[in-house]
């Protein structure tokens, strides 16, 4: 089994009928191997959440965590997220090989947002409103990294567990996904990216108040900590 992990400020009625992720689920139904836990109407920060599901003994051994705002067009998604987690420990769909000191974001080297060299990024993302947008490419996959995009994060339940991985509740939702990793790379786990074909409705929030007060957070948790 693998259990699809998100949280939605939908009403359950309404995250079926208007969500990307449910449209997308409603299109999966037919694959046995996928089971949903949403949390909907969810006030709370993703970390509360994912850990709820790594904690959960009725969870599946391997979890996906998504954005709600996400359309899977990769109908053998199951197949994808075995097979990359076969080959890793935690997988995703974009990410970044190496990791600088004051990093922001996978894709970025400092606060200002500068890009970093194409050598160094892997994956691809769509991004559009609606389902099979235009990809944007970032480099080759499957690639070990140091970084992953957090719009899609899997894993196995077990060696979450094992080795004492979890989403920093203090991450509400911008940087969760740098701390995840800094966490899973410092208990020796495996990361990379793997072709899942996704279309991502946001292109991020980099920049705002409230990104940038994360930042700092994460700033004196990882760098002057």
């Amino acid at each position: 089994m693998i259990e699809i992990v998100a949280a939605t400020r939908f009403a359950e009625a309404d995250f079926w009928r208007k969500s990307a992720l449910g449209w997308s689920l409603r299109r999966l139904a037919y694959d046995s191997r996928l089971v949903a836990r949403i949390a909907f109407d969810n006030r709370r920060g993703l970390p509360d959440v994912f850990n709820a599901r790594i904690a959960a003994p009725d969870a599946a051994e391997h979890l996906v965590f998504v954005h709600d705002d996400v359309w899977i067009d990769d109908y053998f998604i199951a197949q994808r997220v075995a097979e990359g987690l076969d080959a890793f420990d935690v997988i995703g769909v974009a990410g970044n090989r190496r990791r600088v000191d004051g990093q922001p974001a996978w894709l970025f080297v400092d606060e200002r947002l500068n890009w970093d060299d194409r050598s160094n990024l892997s994956g691809s993302v769509a991004h559009g409103v609606n389902p099979f947008g235009p990809v944007s490419s970032f480099g080759p996959a499957p690639v070990e990294c140091e970084l992953l995009d957090g719009v899609f994060i899997a894993a196995r339940r077990s060696t979450l567990r094992q080795k004492g991985v979890s989403f920093d509740p203090r991450f509400d939702f911008h940087f969760y996904d740098m701390d995840f990793c800094r966490r899973a790379r410092a208990c020796g786990l495996r990361l990379g990216t793997w072709p899942i074909c996704l279309t991502h409705q946001s292109g991020g929030a980099f920049g705002t108040p409230a990104w940038r007060e994360k930042y700092a957070a994460y700033v004196d948790k990882w760098e002057r900590g």
